[in-house]
């Protein structure tokens, strides 16, 4: 019996770990050309744009739609490893969270404790966000940079940076993501059990409706916080080597240089995105597990 436990336990992480990746693609697919313009935005010198919406009018002017879609091969690829790590270490939060409570009294799990599973997922999926992070940020502004583009594409980028900066250059910026995915996942979840429980009937499983209203307001819920780290991010990611010290030193220069909102740049687009792009990921998600389901 209980080696048929352990067994079951072990499919149950894999169908997560795979949903998760079905749930990625759907994500980036849907949210690409918003997160293009987010980081253009962020990324720009002062003045460069006018808002959103000229932001979006002078990449396409310059480079057509296909320019929305920019180093989209690196979250793609990366995403779908990341949405199946991070549903898979979620999964692997709630357990350490039932380990440490024993003697609870129920097995419904708190707010507070699935933001504690949401937290723990993002801290271990920086490993792999960070590098994929890097690459995309560097496609989606080279042509906004002195120099103009460099790199051909994800590959080409990827050599390039490991050859001038080893491991530490695809993994600039990693206190900066996991500044923002730490919180940013817990809020995440939070979100989304929260709008899960409250539109779930007793008894029935979940709608389709329902499955993407949750899963579009746990992206609103992450963004709506997220975004001040996610800026830092960029720019640190963005810029040439030596730019910055660290996390602190780009936030202080940043704020100094540019004022508070500074820190804000990209909100509008990270709004917009985060729900289509996050309701397509967990539809994803839900369609992928259904098929996990029937096959084993």
């Amino acid at each position: 019996m209980p080696e048929k436990t352990e067994k079951k336990r072990e499919v149950d992480q894999l169908k997560a770990f795979l949903g998760g990746g079905f749930g990625g693609i759907a994500n980036v697919l849907a949210g690409q050309p918003f997160d293009t313009i987010k980081v253009r935005m962020q990324t720009a010198a002062p003045g460069q744009y006018n808002g959103m919406v000229d932001c979006f009018k002078q990449t396409i002017a310059k480079d057509g739609l296909k320019a929305l879609y920019r180093g989209v091969s690196a979250p793609l690829i990366g995403v779908t490893p990341m949405w199946a790590l991070s549903f898979w270490s979620y999964d692997l939060g709630q357990r350490i969270v039932y380990a440490a409570t024993p003697n609870r009294k129920s097995k419904e799990m708190s707010l507070l404790e699935f933001a504690f599973a949401g937290g723990f997922s993002g801290f271990v999926t920086t490993g792999v966000t960070t590098p994929m992070e890097r690459i995309k940020v560097i496609l989606q502004t080279q042509d906004q940079v002195k120099g103009g583009v460099k790199y051909k594409g994800m590959m080409d980028a990827g050599v390039g940076v490991f050859k001038e900066g080893g491991l530490g250059g695809l993994y600039r910026g990693t206190v900066a993501t996991m500044a923002r995915d730490v919180p940013g996942s817990a809020a995440y979840f939070v979100a989304y059990e929260y709008f899960y429980r409250l539109l779930k009937k007793d008894g029935q499983s979940i709608s389709v409706g329902a499955t993407l209203f949750a899963g579009g307001m746990s992206g609103v819920a992450m963004w709506s916080i997220a975004i001040p780290p996610d800026v830092i991010k960029s720019r640190i990611q963005a810029a040439p080597p030596g730019t910055y010290k660290g996390f602190f030193d780009c936030a202080i220069k940043m704020v100094g240089q540019e004022g508070p909102g500074a820190l804000f740049k990209g909100l509008g687009p990270a709004l917009l995105r985060a729900f289509p792009a996050n309701a397509a990921g967990f539809l994803g998600r839900a369609a992928g597990m259904e098929m996990l389901h029937q096959l084993w």
